[in-house]
């Protein structure tokens, strides 16, 4: 693959585990053992995806997260050794495309790896070069989102859901289905997930985000984007 990782994480006897398995895979891996490392490095090594501890020494991973949202759109894999559905909403709240709880099986965490870097959805859409809805348009070969001429500043993982949804107007999706198609394996956590990437594309691409006129609610099933 040749993309870049970077590993914030301070327990060194995991980080070498994780560097040898990711550079087996083919990836370059770049290291920082707390947060003001991993800031720093974000700006040196420019990686293609963070893989980030919670609990980070300096600068917690919180922090790190939310600070890497200012600059970049690098999806972001968050580390956590608490499996408490609290600091995983709050992670995805900050921006964080997905999480994994320690320990961790390292073939699911290659795979949600890979996921975001394939950009499965938007490099699926055969023919297809720029969707149009209203307002609203999305240039599936420049990765770019406009509303009314002005850029959404959306996560990688916010962009490919849209870009699949908006690729397949009208089709109902369940929330498991989009998991599946969207983040690139079989998603063993919380379908929340979705929502809360849902409710953060209406807030960046609605008019009235409390009254969404592109991605619809279909109550009991799931989400579909909107036809004509």
């Amino acid at each position: 693959m040749n993309k870049k990782i970077l590993v914030v994480e301070d327990e060194k006897t995991l980080v070498r585990a994780l560097k040898f398995n990711l550079e087996k895979e083919g990836f370059q891996v770049g290291v920082a053992y707390d947060g003001q490392e991993a800031l720093e490095a974000m700006e040196k090594e420019e990686p293609d995806l963070v893989l980030l501890d919670l609990m980070l020494p300096e600068v917690d991973g919180y922090e790190v997260c939310r600070s890497i949202r200012r600059e970049s759109e690098v999806p972001i894999i968050m580390l956590t050794a608490r499996d408490e559905d609290i600091d995983k909403i709050l992670g995805l709240e900050l921006g964080a495309d997905d999480y994994i709880t320690k320990p961790f099986n390292i073939r699911e965490l290659v795979a949600r790896i890979k996921a975001p870097l394939r950009r499965a959805g938007a490099q699926s859409y055969a023919g297809k070069k720029v969707i149009k809805r209203g307002p609203l348009q999305i240039d599936l070969i420049k990765h770019k989102v406009t509303i009314e001429g002005r850029e959404a500043p959306l996560t990688s993982k916010e962009y490919t859901l849209l870009s699949f949804l908006a690729s397949n107007p009208g089709r109902v999706y369940s929330r498991e289905q989009l998991l599946e198609q969207v983040w690139g394996y079989e998603y063993c956590g919380d379908a929340r997930t979705v929502d809360v990437h849902i409710r953060h594309l209406r807030e960046k691409i609605e008019k009235r985000p409390a009254e969404p006129e592109l991605i619809l609610t279909v109550w009991g099933t799931g989400y579909k984007f909107r036809e004509g």
